[in-house]
């Protein structure tokens, strides 16, 4: 799945494109100009919420309230009873900031959701088409006179959220307020309730170090850490996940729970919904002593007033992770008692996997593989037929992962596109976008599973008839870059950031490239996008046993999109002369389009490398459809594994320009 500033939500802005077996309606969309107004029906009354929104800011004096599209997490993916902004402005895509005044109401979001938002919302919303921070600011700055109130909920502002707000607004005489009791909720009468399901706890075979464990190595780097800190301050929803090996249903896609954790010395305190925690949870968590290894259940909202009095207490330091701690939590903390770093030691240590973890979250892909190869397959055999579409093809492959062992759902909404609506790389169907498959088009999904034991992420593109040369070239370039990246060999330490363009090189040479990230992390039963391992700059160095996705892609607007991508892991490799180098491993198992690759395009190097890969779906794979009894899948799987001749004309981009190209990029950039 594509990594980046798109990554915060499968995109269902083109609802522009054909529909199956009806033509687009022209007034799809909003026109408030018109006497009297049109709405499309797809439109939601905003009436009567802005109504008494207003009337909770004018009690309390507030000239603007601002809405963000997040938790108080800084989740990518909310649970319903986060979604203040879509019940506030009835759009409900997953990027947008709102405003509110006593005469306005204004939606801020990218050109993902222009459309969408232009069919969701009524006329009391006015559409910016622009995402940033300070185009919000400059419209306040514009609408209000100085000493104005600006209001919004500190546990939805990450810190970084609030300098930037703070650094446009206060020179301009506006007060930023912040207000802990959220005024949407207070008029949201029907707000969706909390999960009332219990937490798990992962079995032990998936697991190798127990919660005690991980929690005295959390404590080791407390220790060692320059500032000494006496308590670590635990927000993201992983993090807290991953320490006590718990996992719950309250995000979407993502098996998190509600929760904080405060880390001391000697003392744990998770907050949390205590109603959701069983007594066997209890007696595993130890909940019921006070000793060093003792988690103390705090109620969730009581997080403010616990933290309150721990950081009035003398000689402590609390240590937060910027990107995930909220405002609230934040501005608690005496700036001389505060240690910050950009990502917890929680988050940096759950990003390398242990021999367990990593060896789990290979079994969960070589399952997933058998799921994909149904699905292409079937694809392959049906779409001739002109039955099926974008909508039934996902269906298909989530069906398809059901039934293997330990799935607990996918991990994020699948990606079926076909022909342009492939062009956008974060295009999902509904109903008012399905397109029909056929054999004349290109086709890609992108799609993955949680399993008790991982998490799997994996695009494949495919062409059922006569692709164009074109076509054949832009993917044959895009498998040539996924190779690239998986194959080079790397000091440890290096970072993703320096590796990233060898997903592109074999695109820029002829002027083609992609406008998104090349790869993310991905965790064992955990969010599908895992910071902070990837190949952005804010990502952290990799270390052995780090995994990421690969994915480079090519989209042609308005005619059709390629992605590959593949989750590997990082493992040590033998060189000649040095040691303590890394290469990747591939642990995504599933062959590529052969009608799409122009083998001679290819370096004998990279048709090495793919002849291996296909090598290791062989001896992989292979055994796990024999013994589901899927003998037909696999006779179609060892037909897209033969190997390709190593041996022909030589490619375009030979591999040694790449490798100097790697060599050039680590030495211009600094080792962590």
């Amino acid at each position: 799945m594509a990594s980046s500033a798109w990554m915060l939500a499968v995109c269902v802005a083109a609802l522009t494109v054909t529909r199956v077996g009806a033509a687009a309606n022209k007034q799809a969309e909003r026109n408030c100009s018109l006497t009297p107004l049109y709405l499309p029906s797809t439109a939601v009354n905003t009436s009567l919420q802005l109504q008494h929104l207003r009337e909770q800011m004018q009690s309390s004096s507030i000239s603007a309230y601002i809405i963000p599209g997040t938790d108080a997490h800084m989740s990518e993916y909310i649970a319903s009873r986060d979604a203040r902004l879509a019940f506030m402005s009835g759009f409900t895509g997953s990027a947008g900031t709102a405003v509110v005044t006593q005469r306005k109401a204004v939606l801020w979001t990218d050109s993902r959701y222009w459309v969408q938002a232009e069919r969701q919302m009524d006329c009391n919303w006015e559409l910016e088409k622009d995402a940033s921070i300070s185009s919000v600011a400059d419209w306040l700055i514009s609408e209000l006179p100085p000493g104005s109130s600006v209001s919004f909920d500190p546990f939805l502002f990450s810190l970084e959220t609030f300098q930037d707000y703070a650094s446009y607004l206060e020179s301009s005489g506006l007060r930023l307020n912040p207000i802990t009791a959220n005024l949407v909720d207070k008029v949201w009468k029907d707000r969706p309730p909390l999960s009332s399901e219990s937490l798990i706890r992962l079995p032990d075979r998936v697991i190798n170090r127990s919660w005690q464990m991980k929690v005295q190595e959390i404590r080791n780097l407390m220790m060692e850490s320059l500032n000494r800190p006496t308590a670590l301050l635990l927000s993201a929803l992983d993090e807290t996940a991953w320490l006590f090996n718990l996992r719950g249903n309250d995000i979407p896609y993502n098996p998190f729970f509600y929760s904080y954790t405060l880390l001391t010395l000697n003392e744990i305190w998770l907050f949390v919904h205590p109603e959701r925690v069983t007594k066997d949870l209890e007696e595993y968590l130890n909940a019921n002593c006070s000793d060093l290894l003792c988690v103390q259940l705090k109620p969730y909202d009581s997080v403010l007033q616990h933290l309150s009095k721990y950081v009035v207490q003398p000689d402590i330091r609390v240590w937060i992770g910027t990107e995930y701690t909220n405002y609230a939590l934040f501005q608690l903390i005496p700036q001389e008692k505060l240690i910050t770093s950009t990502y917890s030691p929680v988050l940096t240590s759950k990003a390398v996997k242990d021999e367990t973890e990593e060896q789990v979250l290979r079994d969960a892909h070589v399952r997933d593989a058998v799921a994909v190869i149904q699905l292409l397959m079937w694809l392959e055999n049906v779409v001739p037929q002109g039955n099926e579409t974008e909508l039934s093809a996902a269906e298909y492959v989530n069906k398809c992962r059901s039934k293997q062992k330990d799935n607990r759902g996918p991990s994020f909404e699948t990606i079926s596109a076909s022909g342009p609506n492939a062009a956008l790389p974060h295009y999902s169907p509904s109903v008012e976008t399905n397109r029909r498959l056929t054999v004349g088009e290109m086709y890609l999904v992108d799609s993955g599973g949680q399993y008790l034991d991982g998490t799997t992420d994996i695009t494949r593109t495919v062409h059922w008839g006569t692709p164009t040369q074109m076509q054949k070239e832009a993917f044959t370039r895009v498998l040539m870059g996924n190779i690239e990246i998986s194959r080079t060999v790397f000091p440890s330490g290096t970072k993703g950031v320096n590796l990233e363009m060898l997903g592109r090189r074999a695109l820029w040479e002829v002027g083609l490239n992609y406008g998104h990230g090349t790869g993310h992390g991905v965790g064992n039963y955990f969010g599908v996008h895992e910071w902070p391992v990837g190949f952005q700059t804010s990502n952290i160095p990799f270390r052995a046993g780090m995994f990421t996705s690969i994915e480079p892609g090519y989209y042609k607007e308005n005619d059709f999109g390629i992605r590959i991508e593949d989750i590997a892991v990082t493992v040590p490799v033998h060189t000649k002369y040095g040691n303590n180098y890394l290469t990747f491993d591939t642990v995504s198992l599933v062959p590529y389009d052969r009608k799409l690759i122009d083998i001679s395009l290819l370096s004998m190097e990279q048709r090495k490398w793919l002849n291996k890969y296909y090598e290791t779906i062989r001896q992989l794979v292979g055994p796990e459809l024999e013994k589901q009894g899927l003998h037909e899948e696999n006779n179609w799987m060892l037909k897209n594994t033969e190997a390709f001749p190593e041996l022909g004309s030589s490619a375009s981009i030979c591999s040694s320009s790449l490798t100097l190209i790697a060599l050039a990029v680590t030495l211009l950039h600094s080792v962590s």
